[in-house]
């Protein structure tokens, strides 16, 4: 079993060897406009393209919580648009986060990984404007990742 890897650094330009998969957390409204998606935006226009889509086409498809949609974005890289978060605000039904669709999506992340032979990068992923805590999403990380021996660095800002 390997150790999450902590790093300061943009986990939109994750560094090492090999294929990459950059991994976050997407909310269910098809709502892209704040928070770590900007960065990668900056950076490339397909995972975006690709979200908006998959929402728009959400009948015929399997877009909901839990899903994760796979972009490649370069030769040895892809974006993994997990959605893990209902809605956008906190209310009087607690935070966005959940849990649960984290957990879902990261267990399909754990496949595309072993697939691909890639390392999984991302921010604290659900801890941002979803309000989840990194003490609850640390330990699906080390379950569905790092015990199952898929590489993970999670990217601290400076």
């Amino acid at each position: 079993m390997t150790d999450i890897a902590y790093v300061t650094g943009d986990a939109t330009a994750p560094g090492g060897e090999g294929v990459k998969l950059i991994v976050h957390v997407c909310n269910d409204l098809g709502g892209w406009g704040k928070g770590f998606v900007l960065a990668v935006s900056r950076r490339r226009p397909e995972p975006e393209a690709a979200y908006r889509r998959w929402h728009r086409e959400r009948v015929g498809n399997d877009f909901g919580l839990g899903a994760v949609q796979f972009v490649p974005v370069g030769p040895f890289l892809w974006v993994a648009n997990l959605i893990g978060q209902r809605g956008l605000r906190r209310g009087s039904k607690g935070v966005p986060v959940r849990y649960e669709a984290i957990d879902a999506g990261l267990a399909a992340v754990a496949v595309k990984a072993a697939e691909l032979g890639a390392s999984v990068h991302m921010p604290r992923i659900g801890c941002g404007l979803a309000g989840g805590t990194w003490s609850r999403i640390e330990p699906l990380i080390a379950e569905r990742l790092t015990a199952r021996g898929v590489p993970v660095t999670v990217y601290d800002v400076g």
